[in-house]
């Protein structure tokens, strides 16, 4: 698969993007970069440090903000020092978030935890973010949900339903904000190869060459995605010509919630068959 930026198409942007150093918040940051944006990226490992340095020749600007999105003086601040760094704020990824996948022994720490680097850090963004944006005629917000805010998994109380409150959320800052020429909308991957799923395929054994047929008979495609296919579609949310799209989840899954009980089908006898 091959993915071309589109040279200039962000050009004289500013984008803020939360949890930036890795994963699907890294391949976003490289591709808004590409295309002509600036970055502020923020994130809670020091890692952000080393991928500043090494994407900062991919386009004119990228500043890393270190803290936690459960921080509420942490995200005023992020939204401050992006704006003073390049003076706008156009577009808010808010992807960065909480994985504690509990559920009967969930302890309030635990579901706190889960809002507060979750659902709650993405309203507060955007609360911060939208001042400036207001000051420059609008702008784009997308959130980073998940295939788990539409269905039950087992043992993930928490993770599913801080995920769930990320969509509706969405529509609801969608609304409010349309006077004011924002957009909003969100995005909900599938099953993505990040550095989570890289370590869940090694501690499995086998790795990527293993476990992706495995884990990816769960999606259409086949396989699981990579975080540039994910990054694609949100570059696309936030461009002009997405321009009519508000309020709206796109699914980034390669077909998994599509999919019946029979999955692929590979194995299911339907009536009628022989």
């Amino acid at each position: 698969m091959k993915h071309e930026p589109i040279k200039g198409r962000f050009s004289g942007k500013v984008a803020v993007v939360t949890g930036g150093a890795a994963g699907i918040g890294r391949a976003v940051t490289e591709e808004l970069l590409k295309e002509g944006a600036r970055v502020a990226f923020t994130d809670l490992s020091d890692a952000g440090t080393s991928t500043a340095a090494e994407i900062r020749g991919l386009g004119p600007g990228v500043l890393f903000l270190h803290g936690d999105m459960a921080d509420e003086t942490f995200c005023r601040t992020a939204a401050e020092r992006a704006q003073a760094e390049f003076g706008r704020i156009d577009f808010l990824v808010n992807n960065a978030f909480a994985f504690t996948a509990k559920a009967l022994e969930a302890t309030t720490a635990d579901w706190m935890r889960s809002f507060t680097a979750g659902p709650l850090a993405f309203a507060r963004m955007v609360q911060h973010c939208v001042p400036a944006m207001k000051a420059v005629g609008g702008g784009a917000i997308v959130n980073v949900s998940s295939i788990s805010a539409h269905i039950a998994q087992g043992n993930r109380w928490t993770y599913n339903a801080s995920k769930g409150a990320v969509n509706q959320l969405t529509r609801c800052q969608a609304l409010d904000l349309s006077p004011f020429h924002i957009r909003v909308n969100s995005v909900d991957p599938g099953w993505i190869w990040t550095n989570e799923t890289d370590k869940a395929a090694n501690q499995a054994g086998g790795g990527r060459k293993k476990w992706d047929p495995i884990w990816g008979k769960y999606h259409m495609l086949r396989r699981l995605g990579q975080a540039v296919e994910v990054a694609r579609p949100v570059l696309f949310l936030l461009s002009d010509d997405a321009s009519f799209i508000t309020g709206t989840n796109l699914m980034v899954d390669g077909g998994y919630l599509a999919m019946g009980p029979e999955g692929l089908g590979e194995t299911a006898v339907f009536a009628g068959s022989t």
